[in-house]
């Protein structure tokens, strides 16, 4: 299994979204692109902060602690309550309840970008252009900036991004005589190799992951979901899903992909005794590897996303933001802070916990982008990675219901990979489901 998204191990848990879709999207489909509160304007954010009062966050990330801390420190007369509410599915099923019952939930929620057309489009938060934010595009990379909005709304600030890489290990291509990918096609020559030399080897783990497919559609230049007000149309069978899956396919029905449930015990280890050779992840997971994988220190190194024409290209793999709920007491406060959290000193904590910005001043700070790692060798990993962040193919849009989408991917394209056949017949399958849904939702899908 591959990463969902997000930044952490918190991609694995979706499974129940159905849950959470249904009840989000009644009435989604004669949404405009989702609301915003009262009428307010940036000089409400100034005013706000100054007044004080409580606001209440949910979140899961490792920084926001630290975070809360400082905010407290620097405007004492806000109150910020704190509270994990878990994460992937736990979290969207308490938040879903909570809008569902039109009390109880947050002032400010963590949202991954993948998440927030469900919850944005139906109403159920602030459009944040009212309060200046608009103004802000120029510090984001376009891929994140582009992955806050729904419809015509923007309805929050990016807080970090997972521009995919490929990371690989250095010593098992040593020992092979591999060489690092340039090309897909490339990748597949050496998964051959490997695993004629070392049978026990894998030039990768996919065990069906809709966030990996998604996003690997993404970097082939794939389009397959594109929402136009009520207007949705899917086709995972465009040209970027066919360049996908006419290497994947290679990897799956060759049985050249490992097919180890990701994040668990087994996978970890897998990762450090050069069973999993390699592994194309989001610009977050070196803190995993350091974190996780000991027995990987000094054997691994990140290289750009393999490519299928030459030309430099990626996806986001991961990523969130943090929202305003419209049932919040206090938009305005609950708007300030996430101002501080992304684009001012909040920042700096999140960084601190190891987080991959989404601000173009950081990834341009030779502090971040020159720093060595000695889990990869001494490698100065980030400029691998802020190179990424500039070269993530434009245009991709998630679905409207993509909780939804993702519940039910291991019913469809994820029995391609139980029985190592055409992952063309699960996206078709995928598809189809999707159609369905939509349709039922309210929307009018093609």
């Amino acid at each position: 299994m591959l990463i969902t998204s997000g930044r952490r191990g918190r991609r694995l848990a979706l499974a129940a979204a159905a849950l959470t879709a249904a009840s989000l999207l009644a009435g989604c489909g004669s949404s405009e692109g989702g609301g915003g509160a009262s009428e307010g304007s940036a000089e409400d954010l100034d005013a706000a902060l100054e007044k004080g009062g409580t606001i209440t966050y949910w979140t899961w990330t490792p920084s926001a602690e630290a975070q809360v801390a400082a905010f407290e420190d620097q405007y004492p007369n806000v109150d910020v309550k704190l509270v994990n509410a878990g994460t992937g599915n736990d979290h969207y099923t308490k938040l879903q309840n909570a809008i569902k019952a039109g009390t109880g939930g947050p002032d400010v929620a963590q949202v991954e970008y993948q998440a927030l057309p469900q919850f944005a489009l139906p109403g159920n938060l602030v459009d944040l252009r009212q309060y200046g934010f608009d103004e802000y595009a120029d510090d984001y990379t376009a891929s994140t900036w582009a992955s806050v909005h729904a419809g015509d709304g923007l309805f929050g600030l990016p807080q970090d991004s997972g521009p995919m890489a490929l990371f690989y290990n250095q010593q098992v291509f040593d020992k092979h005589g591999l060489e690092v990918p340039a090309t897909w096609d490339e990748y597949v020559d050496a998964a051959e190799k490997l695993k004629a030399a070392d049978p026990s080897a894998c030039i990768t783990n996919d065990s069906g992951d809709a966030g990996f497919t998604t996003s690997m559609i993404w970097q082939a230049g794939g389009t397959p979901f594109q929402t136009d007000g009520d207007q949705v149309t899917i086709d995972l069978q465009d040209e970027g899903a066919q360049r996908w899956t006419g290497v994947w396919n290679k990897l799956v029905e060759g049985e050249l992909a490992c097919n180890i449930p990701g994040w668990t015990e087994e996978w970890f280890k897998a990762l450090g005794d050069g069973t999993i050779a390699t592994i194309p992840l989001g610009a977050w997971a070196p803190g995993v590897f350091e974190q996780s994988v000991p027995d990987g220190a000094g054997k691994w190194r990140v290289a750009p996303m393999p490519t299928y024409d030459g030309e430099p290209a990626t996806a986001e793999n991961g990523g969130s933001t943090q929202s305003v709920l419209k049932q919040s007491k206090n938009p305005a406060l609950a708007a300030a802070f996430v101002r501080w959290l992304n684009h001012e000193e909040g920042v700096e904590p999140f960084l601190a916990s190891g987080g991959f910005p989404a601000t173009v001043a950081d990834l341009e700070d030779p502090a971040f982008v020159d720093k060595k790692s000695e889990y990869f060798g001494g490698q100065q990993v980030n400029q691998v990675l802020t190179d990424a962040a500039n070269n993530v193919v434009e245009g991709w849009q998630y679905l409207p219901y993509q909780l939804y989408a993702n519940s039910i991917y291991g019913d469809t394209v994820g029995k391609s990979y139980q029985t190592h056949s055409d992952l063309n017949d699960g996206l078709v399958s995928w598809q189809d489901a999707l159609v369905e849904y939509g349709n039922q939702q309210g929307f009018s899908v093609d």
